[in-house]
């Protein structure tokens, strides 16, 4: 299981990533970085993205599709229902994975791919691997 260096180190693996960071989306605070960042300033960002995820995942239209869905379990910390969030731009995209985790659920992965190089397919996918195994400690 991967901490925060090794996720950040495996997420720039994908083809056309320029940068990385792992964000608490309560406070805005980058847990790790890695790379370019898109304005420059790492926590700057971290900040950005993470009003972003507050916004996605704090919707009661997204929370009512979890209701549905019956994907809470009893005794289970509370989570957003949102797995990712896709932000694209004329020279890129930028991936939020959201990672569940044991206690609150309010650290996403941020991704920002280059857009003539990078596959969001496959960095979707490889994200919600990571996300899925990383620890948290």
């Amino acid at each position: 299981m991967p901490g925060i260096d090794e996720c950040l180190l495996e997420v720039m693996r994908l083809p056309g990533a320029r940068g990385a960071s792992v964000v608490d989306w309560t406070s805005g605070l980058a847990l790790g970085t890695i790379g370019e960042s898109p304005n420059g300033d790492h926590e700057a960002t971290a900040a950005e993205t993470a009003e972003v995820a507050r916004m996605t995942a704090e919707q009661p239209a997204f929370a009512h599709l979890a209701a549905d869905s019956g994907a809470q379990h009893p005794g289970q910390a509370p989570s957003t229902p949102v797995e990712d969030v896709i932000v694209t731009t004329h020279d890129g995209y930028h991936m939020l994975r959201f990672v569940e985790t044991a206690f609150d659920s309010s650290v996403f992965l941020h991704l920002w791919l280059d857009r003539s190089d990078g596959n969001l397919a496959l960095a979707r996918m490889r994200l919600g691997e990571l996300a899925e195994r990383l620890v948290l400690a």
